[in-house]
């Protein structure tokens, strides 16, 4: 039994959002010294070559990733870094700061392996952010960047939001990810709608003069052709690759008490409609636009299985939570074991075994 299936039962008698504040400072505490991130990297990393990942103009130590909303605020991409993750996203980040939705707005759905999160797109507003990059330093290991707009903000209001964020902290990005697919923000206008992606793109690359990569993500919720056709403004600018896929307000087939709260589901009841997603997404662009596949990601088998539909990366947060510190290693490792049955040198030459 690991210490962390001991502390995690005491841990789910806290409410979410107040486990979740309190494990990112005990992160916090393991990274501000030497020798804590030493002994972490010690007991937690797993290194093997077959694992790199080259993409975007930057190496993936491995393909195994934690998502956006784990560490909004860049403050534990260090101890992240030591748990064995191949690359972490922070954010969503916004203009300015902004509370969120009101709490409770985080739930857990234990018999399901999965969460429901309103946060609302909370955070400390990207000069925080930037200070603290400035002062702490990027992870050592790739570091993405998710952008998002002002909860207020109107539709040409929204559009400067994304370009102020870029402009601040796309400098410190190996790739950004505008974030236009969130089911828990304000619906003021549709945010999907072809010209409104194609007004952010322009300017986002307007303002790209470094080549920074620019992905976009999206929802696991919508039709097969709605995907189409935001994959297709994707090629028409050239952007670098989607996240496939945000959380879901779909319900079918829960057992937890929680099932009904509002907002964004994620975890193990996502894994086989992102996993589809990210296939599809493989099969109409033939495998030419990188994606990170998300959703459901907690062991070597399901992290297997998006990389065959497709995905280059993979990302996991809920998988995190229910899996402990030990999640990045147990994962990897496992994924090496599936490589070597399988008569393959790398990740990469796994990407799409599955598809036609």
């Amino acid at each position: 039994m690991t210490l962390y299936s001991r502390v995690r039962p005491l841990a789910f008698e806290l409410p979410a959002e107040t486990a979740h504040t309190l494990g990112k400072r005990t992160l916090r505490g393991v990274q501000s010294t030497w020798p804590t991130r030493t002994a972490l990297s010690y007991a937690y990393q797993y290194e093997h070559p077959a694992l790199e990942v080259d993409l975007f103009d930057a190496t993936f130590p491995n393909p195994v990733g934690v998502a956006a909303g784990f560490d909004k605020n860049a403050e534990v991409t260090h101890a992240l870094a030591a748990l064995g993750f191949g690359f972490v996203e922070i954010g969503t980040v916004t203009p300015y700061p902004q509370p969120g939705n009101d709490r409770p707005r985080l739930f857990r759905l234990r018999e399901d392996e999965a969460m429901i999160n309103r946060m609302g797109f909370n955070g400390q507003g990207m000069e925080r952010v930037k200070a603290r990059l400035e002062r702490d330093g990027t992870p050592g290991i790739p570091l993405g960047v998710n952008v998002g707009k002002m909860n207020s903000s109107s539709e040409s209001e929204a559009i400067e939001d994304y370009r102020r964020v870029f402009d601040r902290l796309s400098p410190f990005a190996d790739y950004v990810v505008v974030n236009v697919s969130c089911p828990n923000t304000p619906e003021e206008f549709d945010e999907g709608a072809p010209e409104h992606l194609r007004a952010i793109f322009e300017t986002l690359e307007d303002e790209n003069d470094a080549n920074v990569p620019i992905l976009v993500k999206i929802g696991p919720d919508s039709p097969e052709e709605s995907i189409f056709d935001l994959v297709d403004i994707v090629q028409e600018f050239a952007l670098d690759g989607i996240v496939a896929t945000n959380t879901s307000t779909r319900r079918e087939g829960l057992e937890s008490p929680n099932r009904e709260e509002w907002g964004g589901l994620s975890g193990k009841p996502l894994e086989d409609r992102s996993t589809a997603v990210v296939r599809s997404i493989a099969e109409y662009t033939g495998g030419e636009l990188p994606i990170i596949g998300v959703g459901g990601v907690d062991s070597p088998e399901s992290a297997y299985e998006k990389i065959r539909a497709g995905a280059s990366l993979v990302q996991l947060y809920t998988g995190f939570v229910y899996g402990g510190p030990s999640t990045a290693k147990r994962i990897n490792r496992g994924l090496v074991e599936f490589l070597e049955r399988d008569g393959f040198a790398s990740i990469e030459d796994a990407v799409g075994a599955d598809l036609a």
